[in-house]
């Protein structure tokens, strides 16, 4: 839902793009030749994916600016166009980055917008998957399966490869793959439950096991005066009025349910079905309408962004919500103004206790497309080889490339990760804290280490390792994100395509028709209205967009038989 992703960027905290880029991936493979550099020495490689041109090309790019890149570039002393990425990519491979116009905001989209439908676009461009489709179909872009079959060195195919095939499915237009996906990570998106433990301690309460339990925590909250101050201010469940933000949304709740509306799933027929029409949405929405009614879902929610809520989780008035990993920094101000308020990210659970299954929406949803007739294609993927292998590949120089600790990685135009960096740095971090050998930690790992042993030390700068300590911590959300896994809980999307005809036509009609139809349920309508949606729905464009991406599932799935 385009919409909702949009507001949910608009409430991350900076502090994510720091957790974002937070962890560690390392995995040998053998690309370099250390006897051998240049004479800036910058090493060089004898695979072709990492080898330099005979002659210097030129690669172009338009890039989106903003206030904080310029200040990363004015306090490392650099430019867009002259900077320690931009040189390695010249020393190493022989490949002159150049801007042929940058923009900041909504600018640069409305500029991006009159390049792609005029066709005057630069060497490689990052496009979304309708653009995408509309290059293809145009006759702009080039295919690349050749491209990346053979230029993409093996770490760098182990290392996109995290999150499995999907990513490369979503780009790939009948059969041919039309861009290299700028991977997100799908991980990222599990929930937790995130419960201010102090006030389960005052009431008595322990953490919850069932849904049945979250409920009654969420009335005691309410009801219970945890603050001890006397008076009827505090709610049980932190909620935003876009539904699906990353913190304070419903997708961990609805899932307790096996409510699952921001994907599409399997039914019993093997078939995809939309998660968000089916009946189980109608009983999560139920025990959202009652969580309302009774007060325990501030009245004013669905006027209120994840800002708003924020400030009143910063206020002490609300003791749960759902979200993601780095949720800790943003309920920290309720620790920074309350030194009693404690909070502690647990699992989701379900209506019979069993360990549900967490959701986990498709996040892939940007590509790297170039242009038909620029005739150096592999240029690309030699970048992406390159920033991979030198902020975690054998030749990584972390204090360089990746943090000094300034976020030298965001100058380059190309910025891949591992898509499981996070939690592989969490299990780096567990096996210390098991061995008690920390001196095998290095580069991020290494750096949330020494944020949690802030938050150990005490002391007046306490509060810059609390967040770390509640993400990586031997209680922290990356710990149970690492069960989730083992224990086959998480449930990723299983539409990966691009988006269908009818999606392209009717898809924001049918988002809103979601959104508005949960939301006034929630406020108060009969729970008849989900049918009246459901059947809306489908008359709208539902049905023909659940054959579309059916077909597609059909197809496929005799590509991987």
């Amino acid at each position: 839902m385009n919409k909702v992703k949009s507001m949910a960027k608009s409430i991350l905290p900076a502090i994510s793009l720091v957790i974002l880029g937070s962890s560690c991936f390392q995995s040998g493979h053998a690309v370099s030749n250390p006897e051998s550099s240049d004479k800036q020495g910058a090493t060089s490689y004898s695979e072709p994916g990492l080898s330099r041109y005979a002659s210097p090309v030129e690669l172009t790019f338009a890039r989106q600016t903003s206030d904080d890149l310029d200040n990363l570039l004015g306090m490392l002393g650099e430019t867009l166009e002259d900077n320690r990425w931009s040189r390695l990519y010249e020393q190493v491979l022989g490949i002159k980055v150049k801007y042929v116009w940058t923009a900041k905001g909504n600018l640069f989209f409305q500029k991006m917008g009159v390049a792609l439908a005029s066709g005057d676009i630069p060497d490689v461009v990052r496009v979304d998957a309708r653009q995408l489709r509309q290059l293809y179909i145009a006759g702009k872009i080039q295919d690349l399966t050749t491209v990346y079959d053979q230029y993409a060195t093996p770490f760098a195919k182990r290392t996109l490869g995290q999150e499995g095939s999907s990513p490369f499915e979503a780009a790939t237009l009948d059969g041919k793959l039309m861009g290299i996906p700028d991977i997100s990570s799908s991980i990222e998106g599990a929930n937790f439950l995130w419960i201010r433990t102090d006030w389960l301690k005052t009431l008595g309460l322990q953490p919850p096991k069932t849904m049945a339990d979250v409920l009654v925590i969420s009335k005691a909250f309410t009801e219970g005066d945890p603050d001890r101050n006397g008076k009827n201010d505090t709610y049980g469940l932190g909620m935003t009025s876009y539904l699906f933000d990353p913190v304070a949304g419903v997708s961990g709740l609805m899932a307790g349910y096996k409510a699952y509306p921001n994907l599409w799933v399997k039914d019993g027929d093997g078939k995809l079905v939309f998660g968000g029409i089916q009946p189980e949405v109608k009983t999560a929405l139920k025990a959202l309408q009652d969580l309302y009614r009774s007060g325990q879902i501030d009245s004013e929610f669905g006027i209120k962004d994840g800002l708003k809520v924020r400030d009143d989780v910063t206020a002490g008035k609300i003791g749960m919500v759902y979200g993601q990993q780095w949720s800790s920094f943003w309920v920290q101000g309720s620790a920074e103004r309350d030194p009693n308020a404690d909070w502690q990210a647990f699992p989701i659970v379900s209506e019979s206790g069993e360990p549900p299954k967490v959701p986990l929406p498709f996040s892939t949803s940007q590509f790297w497309v170039v242009r038909q007739d620029y005739p150096h294609p592999e240029a690309i993927v030699k970048l992406i080889n390159l920033h991979l292998e030198k902020n975690w590949g054998e030749t990584a120089d972390y204090k360089t490339y990746y943090s000094t600790p300034l976020p030298a990685w965001e100058l380059s135009p190309v910025t891949p990760f591992p898509a499981k960096k996070n939690l592989d740095a969490y299990r780096q971090l567990a096996d210390a804290r098991r061995t008690g050998n920390g001196s095998a930690l290095k580069d991020e790992a290494l750096s949330i280490q020494k944020n949690i042993e802030t938050y150990q030390a005490g002391g007046v700068n306490r509060m810059d390792g609390w967040g770390w300590e509640r993400t990586y911590g031997p209680k922290g959300a990356f710990s149970i994100l690492d069960r989730y896994e083992k224990n086959g809980q998480l449930l990723y999307e299983s539409f990966v395509g691009g988006p269908t005809p009818t999606m392209i036509e009717k898809q924001s009609i049918l988002d809103n028709l979601l959104n508005d139809t949960y939301i006034n349920i929630i406020l108060g309508r009969p729970l008849d209205d989900f049918d009246r949606f459901v059947d809306e729905w489908r008359r709208v464009g539902g049905d023909r967009i659940t054959e579309e991406v059916n077909r597609w599932y059909a197809i496929r799935g005799s590509r991987t038989n």
